[in-house]
């Protein structure tokens, strides 16, 4: 599959949708040099926050109608304003006259600071749906929110890790054990073949002994500490046959995990979380493994380098958080991650890998998985070397993603060899990540590999019904006013998650535009000649309408332009460059 030829780069659309390209006029001045565009980009504007003096007291937000404004705040030397008139009287004007969380929970947890507050303030106060709100007050469409005392707790380096700890010392033990025993093993072979060697042999046995077969030799079992399973009963999951949006980092938000999900997916993950934040108890980090209600199948993956950090960042989890897997990050290429030992870079610590998983199987009482990459550099293997080890280790389902480190997404994904490694993690379920954009690509290769299922990244942030196509078997081609209904939710879930107010508008649209930056590469199934492959760079095409063309434009201004149709107008000093500005299409 790495042979390709250089015009199946090129995607192939019907002639009456390519814009010509004019020819440039002839100058004597020398070609700029291009710049090369890979990885991430660091020269992001940042989102600047408003001053504490211009924003309205939490303790008001909510306020209802005829409620007392005196007594609200408890802090004596609070900054923020406590003055509602004045507050409304300097705020912006309102986005709408409808309010999506009124509208759909009975209340607005953002009361006078909504940009959409006229549909629910009333006065001094804001409007409350009791029969509608009632539906959602006994359980949150929303957990993995940190508590307060376990906050605490952790801040301050009181919270009882004692579990943590003896399935840390208790892994190292065992470790030991086992080292020592392959080491007695070696030598006393070496002893056997020194005594073996001084006996007198006739030179007749050893011709015999030289003309029969030489017998396979057996795998050396492991010692028994090794093999031996957690006493705990563990969930079990039925991964075959499923799909698996990937843990995206930035972009697999928790509304866009929601957009996946009513288009089909089956399994979920949040962000890549890393272990030490979460054990500072960092309200940003422990944002990132939010669960949604309609996640029915939900995992939190975790970053780490430290095998104790990590033993105890898993009982943290396990006690603390609503999942249903572990998953530990073995493939994140990010220099900042890989310099630090963590991610792919556990590709190449395999003693401390294997204390890791150990030591937090041990404490879980949920499955743990792996997700890795092939190797960190390009000429070596090792992952089958790792998936061979890791069914001693009490792993429930591994994913491969069938690049390197190196490669980042630079080539095709080598799915040989992940069909080979499949073969050898039976009877632990693999499954196969890498260049799926289509429901052909899935077929394809659930027929010439052995995998239990697959996961899709880039396939989904391009094409989320993806997820549809697959199981209904089909091609969409969804329309414009089709999508634009899909980016209408999407900012509706983020106006639920990330607010309604001012920054939380600002973050949605954000986050928006990072899709975006994804979602333009699609081309409509009616525009193509074939079957869109995913590292296939489009020519400049004009869509069947006006929308079309716009949603296919690769230019920044017209991203924003989309997301003022769904959030309004942009502030006066707006500024916004993607995350990812990567060669590989």
């Amino acid at each position: 599959m790495s042979n390709i030829d250089i015009t199946d780069l090129v995607a192939h659309m019907k002639p009456e949708f390519i814009i010509p390209v004019e020819p440039c006029a002839a100058t004597d001045e020398p070609p700029t040099k291009k710049q090369k565009l890979t990885g991430t980009n660091k020269k992001r504007p940042k989102l600047m926050k408003a001053p504490k003096s211009s924003k309205l007291c939490r303790s008001l937000w909510c306020l209802r109608v005829g409620e007392d404004v005196s007594g609200q705040c408890t802090f004596p030397n609070c900054d923020f304003i406590h003055d509602v008139s004045a507050f409304l009287s300097s705020k912006p004007e309102d986005l709408g006259q409808e309010c999506h969380n009124y509208r759909t929970y009975g209340r607005c947890n953002y009361g006078f600071t909504c940009r959409y507050g006229s549909d629910h303030i009333e006065g001094l106060g804001n409007k409350v749906n009791e029969e509608l709100w009632s539906k959602y007050t006994d359980k949150p469409i929303i957990c993995n929110t940190i508590k307060k005392e376990v906050q605490l707790q952790l801040r301050k380096r009181k919270y009882d890790f004692t579990e943590a700890l003896d399935a840390h010392r208790r892994t190292q033990s065992e470790m030991a054990k086992g080292e020592a025993n392959d080491k007695k093993k070696i030598t006393d072979g070496i002893n056997e073949k020194t005594s073996s060697s001084e006996k007198d042999c006739n030179d007749k046995e050893d011709e015999a002994k030289d003309n029969e077969p030489a017998p396979e030799p057996a795998p050396e079992p492991a010692p028994e500490d090794v093999i031996k399973l957690t006493a705990r009963e563990k969930k079990k999951i039925e991964w075959r046959d499923k799909t698996y949006l990937a843990p995206l980092t930035t972009l697999g938000n928790l509304p866009f995990r929601r957009i996946c999900k009513r288009y089909g997916a089956d399994i979920t993950c949040s962000e890549m979380a890393l272990d030490s934040c979460l054990l500072k108890g960092s309200p940003n980090e422990w944002a990132l493994i939010k669960r949604h209600e309609s996640e029915d199948c939900f995992g939190i993956q975790v970053c780490g380098s430290n095998p104790k950090t990590m033993v105890k960042c898993a009982q943290l989890l396990d006690a603390n958080a609503e999942v249903d897997f572990l998953d530990i990050n073995m493939g994140c290429p990010i220099d900042f991650i890989y310099n630090r030992g963590g991610g792919s870079a556990l590709l190449r610590r395999h003693g401390c890998l294997e204390h890791m998983v150990r030591g937090m199987t041990n404490v879980l009482s949920k499955p743990l998985t792996l997700k890795m990459r092939t190797a960190v550099y390009n000429d070596t293997r090792v992952a089958h070397k790792i998936i061979e080890k890791a069914k001693l280790w009490d792993v429930s389902m591994v994913t491969l993603h069938g690049r390197s480190k190196e490669q980042r997404y630079l080539k095709i994904a080598d799915w040989d060899y992940i069909n080979e490694c499949a073969a050898v993690a039976d009877p632990i379920p693999l499954f196969g990540n890498g260049d799926i954009l289509s429901f052909e690509d899935y077929n394809y290769h659930r027929e010439h590999s052995n995998v239990a299922g697959m996961m899709i990244g880039r396939g989904a942030l391009i094409k989320p019904w993806i997820f549809k196509e697959i199981k209904e078997q089909r091609h969409w081609d969804i329309s414009s006013s089709e999508r634009l209904d899909m980016l209408r939710e999407y900012t509706n879930y983020g106006l639920e998650y990330w607010g309604s107010d001012t920054e939380g508008i600002e973050k949605t649209r954000r986050f928006l535009l990072e899709w975006l930056s994804f979602l333009h590469r699609y081309i409509p199934v009616g525009i193509l000649e074939q079957t869109q492959r995913m590292n296939q760079r489009p020519p400049a095409y004009q869509g069947r309408d006006h929308l079309e063309t716009m949603m296919a434009s690769r230019s920044v201004t017209d991203w924003v332009k989309i997301s003022e149709m769904l959030l309004g107008p942009t502030p006066s000093d707006f500024e916004f460059l993607p995350k990812h500005k990567a060669s590989a299409y």
